[in-house]
């Protein structure tokens, strides 16, 4: 009796402890707190066709270039052959993004003459910066190849300009003083220190290899994304509710253990959801509540084998463990079944589609945990208690034959 009461004592303070507080600490996809939808489109240059390698690349340099802007939980994602679909949760002004996203940064340093002597490819790295004078620069340094194309270009041009250009356009056009061999300089010329930190983002991330354009930008709304969050809250917990009636009908003091057991459940996936720092959106949640269906049918499968042996004169321990052994099979033929689905859609499939596979994998493996193990333990420790030792009580609804009693040792 010690054992169960303890056990169900923890696993209720620890629900009531932590449900709240794990819930509110998952990152929430745009669905559920609205922000912006970006659609960006390939085109084909002369310069720059499209293929599925400079794609690829420029899905790393947006998601680079996101990412250091420090935007909230950004997602970047490639859709079809020439698509990038970028999803800023909590963002209400896109503006700003979509100009740093779409910039090619292509960055050249030309002579007198006009020619390109050095480009973006130079550089080693680029920081915002406020120097002695109050101005704010942009720092760069330059590679061991980099650095000596620029002490090579600054000695042939003492006394003359050098232009710094930045997708075409002349970012600034110093004199130079004296031949720079240190593999350092600055860039001048911008107003505010987040001008210079937006040109420091796009020369660390590099020129996108291909030209990009915006084909859609959607707006999601604060309010609607928390009506979508108040009802995707308010399913889960109908769902959940729904469920555990249900087991109890059927099943009585098994049914019981199950819904104990489903909130050890509903924790774990909780937990396991914010260690992968993952962000839950609306068919995120549908996966998580489609896998509790599959947690709830682990048990039922379980406790329909321990009816069975009980009507056979087992003894209600011997039952239990006859029917979690026989049922342990297929369950987790089923639960593969649906894993191997759950996978094929995690590989093949994209944004929201693979964020409700993940979610529902999860979930299978952590329902197979908590029906083998923990539903198996409580029910095992509440058996040994010896107070209620009717078979009724665990969802039988038929006696069980006299002749079968004396077999099993019922009371």
């Amino acid at each position: 009796m010690i054992k169960f009461s303890a056990a169900v004592i923890i696993i209720l303070a620890a629900f009531i402890t932590f449900i709240y507080p794990l819930a509110n600490s998952i990152k929430q996809g745009l669905d559920l707190q609205g922000g912006t939808h970006i659609v960006l489109e390939a085109v084909d240059t002369p310069e720059a066709p499209v293929t599925d390698d400079s794609l690829n690349r420029a899905v790393s340099i947006v998601e680079r270039r996101i990412n250091e802007m420090g935007l909230t939980e950004p997602i970047v994602q490639k859709e079809g052959a020439r698509r990038i679909i970028v999803e800023l949760p909590g963002e209400k002004n896109p503006e700003k993004a979509i100009e740093t996203i779409g910039k090619t940064a292509v960055l050249e340093f030309k002579d007198e003459s006009g020619t390109t002597r050095m480009t973006g490819n130079d550089l080693k790295t680029a920081k915002e910066q406020i120097d002695q004078g109050k101005k704010n620069v942009v720092a760069i340094e330059f590679t061991d190849e980099g650095a000596k194309k620029f002490a090579d270009l600054t000695a042939s041009n003492v006394g003359r300009k050098i232009g710094i250009y930045l997708d075409g356009a002349p970012l600034t056009e110093p004199v130079v003083n004296e031949p720079i061999t240190g593999g350092k300089a600055v860039i001048t010329g911008s107003k505010t220190l987040e001008d210079a930190k937006n040109l420091a983002i796009l020369l660390r991330s590099g020129a996108l290899p291909v030209k990009l354009q915006v084909m859609e930008v959607r707006t999601i709304g604060p309010s609607l994304g928390q009506d979508s969050k108040v009802k995707s809250e308010k399913a889960f917990a109908i769902g959940i509710v729904l469920i555990m009636i249900f087991l109890i009908i059927i099943y009585r003091m098994s049914g019981v253990v199950a819904n104990i057991a489903l909130l050890v459940y509903v924790l774990i996936l909780l937990s396991i959801l914010k260690y992968l720092d993952a962000t839950l959106t609306l068919p995120g949640i549908a996966g998580v509540i489609l896998s509790m269906g599959f947690a709830v049918d682990a048990n039922i499968l379980i406790f329909e084998r321990f009816k069975e042996e009980v009507l056979i004169g087992k003894s209600l321990r011997t039952s239990m463990e006859a029917g979690f052994k026989r049922a342990f099979n297929t369950i987790l033929d089923a639960n593969v079944s649906v894993m191997i689905a759950a996978i094929v859609l995690i590989v093949m499939g994209s944004g929201t589609v693979k964020g409700f596979a993940v979610n529902l994998a999860l979930g299978i493996i952590v329902s197979m945990f908590t029906a083998i193990i923990v539903s198996r333990s409580l029910l095992t420790w509440f058996i040994n208690t010896g107070l209620i030792t009717n078979p009724w009580f665990y969802g039988l609804n038929r006696k069980v034959p006299e002749h079968m009693k004396n077999k099993g040792g019922h009371k």
